[in-house]
């Protein structure tokens, strides 16, 4: 069914949700050396760590990410929780708007917090007290630029709370990213999860990131006994997810590493997923959605996550298609899974234009735009069994 004649009669519409507001940039408050910290959390966290941490750190047990969890706080924790007593707060925005910016005259040297952990321009030790260059060192996100400094990480601030994540430019591997994406599929969580009344004992945000996700899932919906369970196949990802977990006070969070639903084997509530939605030839995990021009990690969300919710249980997928002559190919993956009698959907598109910069590469050379795109899916009937399009 083409994109352009999608009828959902049974639901309710996604419109208004295509992006949150942006709160006001605020200027860095003078620094002062850094003030008392709060108690040490007893979540665990996972692998890995800088090897200047990692001595502080032993084994315990728990159903998080294997190997050595924390015995001690991460010194990226200790950072943000400084960063909020100072009032920090920054948006991000996209990376060709940052790299214009960061372009303009006299913004070669960082200035204020926001410069160092937003903007990612090289510092002068001079810049920061000792407690905050010690914890970017023992955390092992600081690095040598031109006889200056920089940071490996950012925070940026989502509804009231901060996330770190990968400094621009995101070029390594193991990147974890952040931007206006987040912005948009947070907006979509609150929307849908606010007008939500049926019972949630767990949430899980697939292919978590920073987390944003399933943090987001869990303030919305404000069930203090509801599990949050964050999982992602990148380890640096989860290490930065708890982080921003512990810095939000998200109660009750577990950190699984794995390939998207193979760590989860309980039903789900509420699952939660923003995953990378792009052709990447380094096929980096925060970007390369894989399968056809980059839709199959969220083809394989939604066909293998369905099968798992509960009874009333809903699947919240923010992600991008490609449109090809008028084309959703992500829709054509996955609409004869979801228009069946015991699931109720809504899709719609967020976002007609994004990354268009692609389309300049070989692998979208065809492809006329790139859409953001919302799936929501309710599940009213019985267990359901879904077969992947090869199996029909």
């Amino acid at each position: 069914m083409p994109a352009s004649t999608i009828k959902t009669p049974r639901s309710r519409s996604l419109k208004g949700i295509a992006g949150v507001r942006e709160p006001k940039l605020l200027f860095a408050k003078q620094l002062q050396k850094a003030p008392g910290l709060e108690a040490a959390s007893t979540t665990p966290a996972p692998t890995p760590y800088p090897a200047a941490f990692r001595t502080r750190m032993a084994d315990s047990a728990g159903n998080s990410v294997p190997g050595i969890h924390m015995a001690a706080e991460d010194p990226v924790l200790l950072l943000g929780r400084w960063l909020r007593q100072q009032g920090y707060h920054f948006v991000t925005t996209t990376p060709a708007t940052h790299a214009r910016v960061n372009a303009r005259p006299g913004t070669g040297v960082a200035q204020s917090l926001q410069d160092v952990f937003g903007w990612s321009r090289p510092f002068s030790p001079a810049l920061l007290p000792a407690p905050v260059l010690r914890w970017l060192e023992d955390g092992d996100v600081i690095e040598s630029c031109n006889g200056l400094l920089r940071s490996k990480v950012r925070f940026s601030t989502l509804a009231d709370s901060l996330f770190v994540h990968s400094a621009y430019p995101t070029a390594d591997d193991d990147s974890v990213f952040f931007g206006p994406d987040s912005y948009r599929f947070a907006a979509l969580i609150q929307r849908t999860l606010a007008q939500s009344r049926a019972k949630v004992d767990r949430i899980v945000d697939i292919g978590c990131g920073t987390g944003a996700g399933g943090i987001i899932a869990a303030q919305t919906l404000k069930h203090a006994a509801a599990k949050v369970i964050l999982t992602d196949i990148n380890a640096a990802a989860l290490r930065y997810a708890r982080v921003n977990a512990e810095l939000a006070a998200t109660l009750n969070t577990s950190f699984r590493q794995g390939d998207l639903f193979e760590v989860i084997n309980e039903p789900v509530d509420v699952i939660v997923a923003n995953p990378p939605y792009l052709l990447d030839p380094a096929a980096r995990f925060y970007r390369h959605g894989g399968g056809e021009l980059g839709s199959g990690l969220s083809t394989r969300i939604v066909l293998e996550g369905l099968p798992r919710l509960t009874a009333q249980g809903m699947l919240i997928l923010y992600t991008g298609s490609p449109i090809l002559e008028g084309r959703d190919l992500f829709w054509e993956s996955i609409a004869s899974a979801v228009q069946i009698p015991s699931l109720q959907f809504e899709y719609a598109e967020l976002d007609p234009d994004v990354f268009g910069e692609e389309l300049d590469t070989p692998g979208y050379s065809q492809v006329d735009r790139i859409a953001a795109v919302a799936l929501v899916v309710y599940k009213i009937g019985p267990d359901l069994i879904i077969h992947s399009p090869a199996d029909r």
